[in-house]
């Protein structure tokens, strides 16, 4: 079995790699340590593994979101989570969908852990979808490249085309499979409805440019091109360039 050990305490994962390595009677592969979630997306990409041993608190992204990037894997990694909190891993997870270790972690649990797991599947996936209510630090979309996580402190604009939304960022742009209003509800206080298929980020708005015909685009930071604002959002946008 390949195994991913993914926790920010470097004493950590290595006592997870001493115990999985003296398990004889079935032996596990250690593909790769990360200390948080954007290494933990990155590296689980690069090696596949069958299982990912996933601490819940770490900085920057934490192992409840890490995990909801892993489903857009063509083939999820099979997750169990290790945690300190009981009560944390109570509330978060239907514990029938979703296994967890209390640290310190103990061998034969981690064992029975192992023997118990599975990819990820549907019930899984419903579980970190509905019960994982914190807002993302990153957006994940399935490239050529792989598995790329763009920061949403780095997101320009979301703008809708069809069934996709383009997300451009700091250096080029990403399309992903969500709705704007799914969006819009997560990250509500960040980005501002400037048309029916496009969000702006407010951090890089800089101002307003009225076009000869009447109509008003919208002026970002590090952004050449520029976003048509619909006439409805037009009073919200000036109120909120006359607050920067």
């Amino acid at each position: 079995m390949r195994i991913l050990i993914v926790d920010d305490e470097k004493l950590a994962r290595e006592r997870l790699t001493r115990m999985l390595q003296s398990m004889e009677e079935r032996p596990h592969e250690v593909v790769g340590e990360a200390g948080n979630g954007v290494e933990a997306v990155a590296l689980a990409d690069q090696t596949q593994p069958d299982v990912v041993l996933l601490d819940i608190r770490m900085p920057g992204m934490d192992g409840l979101e890490a995990a909801r990037h892993f489903t857009d894997f063509e083939e999820p990694p099979a997750v169990i989570f290790c945690t300190a909190y009981e009560e944390h891993a109570v509330e978060a997870f239907d514990l029938q969908a979703v296994g967890y270790l209390l640290k310190p972690v103990r061998r034969e649990n981690l064992q029975a852990a192992l023997e118990q797991a599975r990819r990820l599947n549907k019930a899984q996936i419903a579980a970190l979808s509905d019960t994982d209510k914190q807002r993302r630090t990153h957006i994940s979309a399935r490239t050529r490249r792989g598995i790329e996580l763009i920061a949403v402190d780095d997101v320009r604009y979301f703008q809708a085309d069809q069934k996709y939304v383009t997300v451009r960022h700091g250096t080029g742009e990403i399309i992903i499979d969500e709705t704007l209003r799914e969006l819009e509800e997560e990250f509500d206080d960040r980005f501002i409805r400037v048309h029916r298929n496009a969000l702006i980020a407010g951090r890089y708005i800089e101002g307003l440019d009225r076009t000869p015909d009447g109509y008003y685009r919208i002026r970002l930071r590090d952004v050449e091109e520029r976003i048509e604002i619909s006439r409805r959002h037009v009073p919200n946008i000036r109120r909120f360039v006359k607050s920067l």
